[in-house]
């Protein structure tokens, strides 16, 4: 086999690297488990109507097929994509089953999904995210959208990496200004202010006129709102210094304030009150969330997500939820790529036990079982190599102790102090910093 060429947008971390993955996804489950979020896992294919309903998404979808399928491609329910997302496929799940579900229902989902967007530092067409979402039958009371960043910033909190600033907005601030400047349709421009940092304000001024109708005064609103950015409730004081009267938007700027003042009272400098973040997916109707890495803003969210009434429905039941997703390899490929995360060792192992001779190795196996079974990470020599060879073997491996087998007794050694203790395999135990590679 020659050597094959790598696929941009797919990565394959190393074993220190996956090791790091590891750590990371452990601390954020731990963390979505002490807030009562379940497990679940969904299928990677959908349908595509399904998929198609996100809004902006259909350039992105992988069409699945097989290789001797019909020339003229799948139609109706054989129409499948992977999933590009987490939301969709479990608004599908609730859908289902909601007939064996307690509501309000509290899950936790860590899956692969698949973007077919152009790769680049942080964007992957095959990636990890971890999403956690509440939802509830009919209603779902609005404090959940406060609990949101909650879990976020401790789950990122316990993780070794930059601190992050959570960004939030209410789509019925922005939807109700909209309207109490006469827009009307208030989606577009809600699309067109999303572009805002990628195009500018006067291309976003150009995109309300196209798309929205905006005239040039209504633009201009439109943009003094997006300025609009506070790290307390006084935001609300200036939306209203704006001059814009409307039920929806005093609904909006209500429970963004609660989002903002439940979040400084559990961690304070964790969120940001900021009216230019708009979420371009069309079905998100309350509170916004995206996430900034310091030190990475450059390259965008790394945790986003919002406020959901219309994505899941059966006749006249609805299943309204909230719900954010923590990009865990767009995360790790930037700290990855600047070398801002590193592991103590690149293997698991943390006692090399040695073999005198072949005919010994089954004495050097019980020891390496005997540690073990109280959780100690033990592997065999490979060799019966003079003990200088197999100590060195260790070292390249970044394995801490090597344990040598007696006559009168074992010794373990730590070789990077060359301290040699006696040592019974019952009974001797590392230091707790050596038990596991530490990630830092």
């Amino acid at each position: 086999m020659s050597k094959p060429t790598p696929l941009s947008g797919f990565p394959e971390w190393t074993t220190s690297q996956r090791m790091i993955e590891q750590f990371v996804l452990d601390r954020i489950r731990q963390t979505f488990e002490l807030y009562g979020f379940a497990p679940l896992e969904t299928r990677s294919v959908e349908p595509l109507d399904q998929l198609l309903r996100k809004g902006e998404t259909s350039k992105e979808v992988y069409l699945l097929r097989r290789l001797q399928a019909d020339a003229d491609g799948p139609a109706g329910d054989d129409a499948l994509g992977l999933h590009f997302d987490l939301t969709v496929p479990f608004a599908r799940y609730v859908l289902e089953n909601a007939g064996k579900l307690q509501f309000p229902f509290r899950r936790y989902q860590i899956q692969k999904v698949w973007r077919g967007e152009r790769p680049q530092e942080g964007r992957y067409r095959e990636f990890l995210q971890a999403d956690i979402d509440i939802v509830d039958r009919d209603t779902l009371p609005a404090h959940y959208e406060a609990e949101m960043p909650l879990v976020i910033g401790d789950a990122l909190r316990a993780l070794p990496i930059p601190p992050v600033l959570i960004q939030v907005n209410n789509r019925k601030i922005c939807e109700g200004f909209y309207r109490g400047i006469g827009l009307t349709d208030p989606e577009a421009a809600l699309r067109a202010v999303d572009k805002l940092d990628k195009i500018g304000p006067a291309k976003v001024t150009e995109l309300l006129a196209e798309t929205a109708g905006a005239s040039e005064a209504q633009a201009r609103a439109c943009l003094a709102l997006a300025g609009i950015s506070a790290p307390d409730a006084s935001f609300a004081d200036a939306v209203r210094a704006l001059g814009v009267t409307d039920p929806l938007l005093d609904e909006g700027i209500a429970e963004l304030v609660a989002v903002v003042e439940t979040a400084a009272a559990h961690a304070p400098g964790l969120c940001v009150a900021d009216l230019r973040i708009a979420r371009g997916l069309d079905y998100y109707t309350g509170t916004v969330y995206e996430t900034q890495l310091r030190g990475y803003e450059r390259f965008g969210s790394i945790c986003s997500g919002g406020r959901y009434d219309n994505l899941a429905s059966a006749g006249a039941v609805s299943y309204p939820g909230v719900g954010i997703s923590i990009g865990v390899t767009r995360l790790l490929g930037l700290l990855f790529g600047a070398g801002a995360l590193s592991i103590s060792r690149s293997v698991p192992t943390c006692v090399l036990v040695a073999v005198g001779a072949e005919e010994e190795r089954a004495g050097s196996n019980a020891i390496a079982e005997a540690l073990r079974s109280r959780g100690i990470p033990a592997e065999v020599s490979p060799n019966a190599a003079k003990f200088g060879k197999q100590i060195r073997y260790a070292e390249r491996r970044g394995i801490p102790y090597v344990w040598f087998r007696g006559a009168e007794g074992d010794q373990v050694k730590d070789i990077r102090s060359g301290e040699q203790v006696n040592a019974v395999p019952g009974e001797w135990t590392p230091p707790r910093a050596d038990l596991k590679p530490l990630v830092g």
